[in-house]
């Protein structure tokens, strides 16, 4: 399954913009859209990890480079804060006609207030956030310093923003000073989050007290303590990932089984964030897989050889008290710890003469069962005997048959 479609749509002026649609594995339950901040583009480290955690909820996100930024066409000097939202609404008008319009807007920094401007003119919006927003527009000026006044004298002066040159027009400065956001905000009628770093040193604090007090409810505050205003270190960007996803869970449809008769399935796919984190679907719920960081993973998920463990440690668990509910035990809490390792049969503690007759390495789990309370030696042979009958115990102890076939 394809996980991330490239796109391309007309902005605000015919030029074509180029965007990416980041896709759930399994059904789709809502489509999100993200406007980026200032002079970034749509592959900015937060956008991408939130586009990953959406994922993993069944969300897709469409991100998406405004007029003359990144890989989209178009003279970035002839933009504004109007033209920028012009093209987030040509954006949702996209993903109207060939999938199905957001009922989420994401953004960050100016792509923050762009989203609060925009949200009443997309009907199907529910929910709204903002990252690092400033609660006017005219917020922005202070990035061009003393460029301001050569600006407003001669129409028109290259500024340097975060080490690249800019040309910014006198438009652009009258454009933001025109904006009237605390209006949009107060008459928004939608959910809102506002995450904000109270260390922000590039939109102050300030910014996120006035649009949540201007607001109205449902709103919600998260704080992104110690977080840059870029979110650069991954950890914040995570950390905004997650709270945006679980949020904006509320306020889309629930997620429907993706199997509904007795054959188990589980659907696994890339997700495109690190070298190896894939969104799992098993049923109804959405997880990630991934792989330590000592082995080049983002450490996200389980590995896949801890949800073997899981398997192994829950059967058991749950077997163990069904048993106990069949004969009216009154067993105590029940936790089972697994551990995982390849180890050589002749050191092999626990395997048969058969397995140690092969030679070589065999794949060991020891599985150690707590009972809260304290079980008798009698109850302790029974409890063992019983979670040999676990059903994942016996798959892993037979031989099962894997059949694969790869299509296009």
């Amino acid at each position: 399954m394809t996980t991330t479609q490239k796109l391309e749509f007309s902005g605000h002026d015919g030029a074509s913009l180029a965007a990416r649609l980041d896709l759930p594995c399994g059904p789709v339950r809502a489509y999100a859209l993200f406007a980026h901040c200032f002079t970034c583009s749509k592959d900015i480290v937060a956008a991408r990890r939130i586009a990953a955690n959406l994922s993993r909820q069944g969300i897709a996100l469409l991100r998406f480079d405004f007029t003359g930024l990144g890989s989209s066409d178009g003279e970035f000097a002839s933009t504004n804060f109007s033209s920028n939202t012009q093209d987030l609404i040509r954006a949702a008008d996209h993903l109207r006609q060939h999938f199905e319009a957001p009922s989420i807007l994401i953004g960050h920094s100016l792509g923050g207030a762009a989203v609060l401007a925009v949200a009443g003119e997309i009907e199907e919006v529910r929910a709204v956030v903002t990252i690092g927003a400033p609660s006017d527009v005219e917020h922005v000026l202070h990035n061009f310093a003393a460029d301001l006044s050569t600006i407003e004298s001669e129409g028109a002066a290259q500024v340097s923003l975060q080490g690249r040159a800019f040309t910014i027009q006198k438009h652009f400065v009258e454009d933001a000073r025109g904006a009237r956001l605390g209006d949009k905000i107060k008459s928004l009628r939608k959910a809102l989050l506002v995450l904000h770093s109270p260390v922000d040193a590039t939109v102050g604090i300030g910014n996120a007290t006035n649009i949540f007090q201007t607001a109205r409810h449902p709103k919600s505050f998260v704080s992104l303590d110690r977080a840059d205003h870029l979110l650069s270190k991954p950890e914040d960007a995570e950390f905004a990932a997650n709270v945006i996803a679980g949020w904006a869970a509320r306020y889309i449809a629930s997620d429907e089984p993706q199997a509904q008769n007795s054959v188990e399935q589980v659907l696994v796919s890339e997700t495109g964030e690190g070298k190896f984190q894939q969104t799992v679907l098993a049923g109804k719920h959405r997880l990630f897989a991934d792989e330590p960081e000592s082995y080049g993973g983002l450490d996200t998920g389980p590995s896949p050889y801890d949800f073997v463990s899981i398997a192994l440690g829950a059967c058991t668990s749950m077997t163990l008290r069904l048993y106990a509910g069949h004969k009216g035990l009154n067993l105590g809490h029940v936790s089972v710890s697994v551990s995982h390792g390849k180890v050589h049969t002749e050191d092999c503690e626990g395997c048969t003469d058969d397995q140690r007759a092969k030679g070589g390495k065999i794949d060991r789990f020891e599985r150690v069962i707590t009972v809260e309370g304290g079980v008798s030696d009698e109850m302790q042979a029974k409890l063992l005997e019983i979670a040999d009958k676990c059903p994942v115990h016996r798959t892993l102890e037979a031989t099962s048959a894997i059949a694969t076939r790869v299509q296009g």
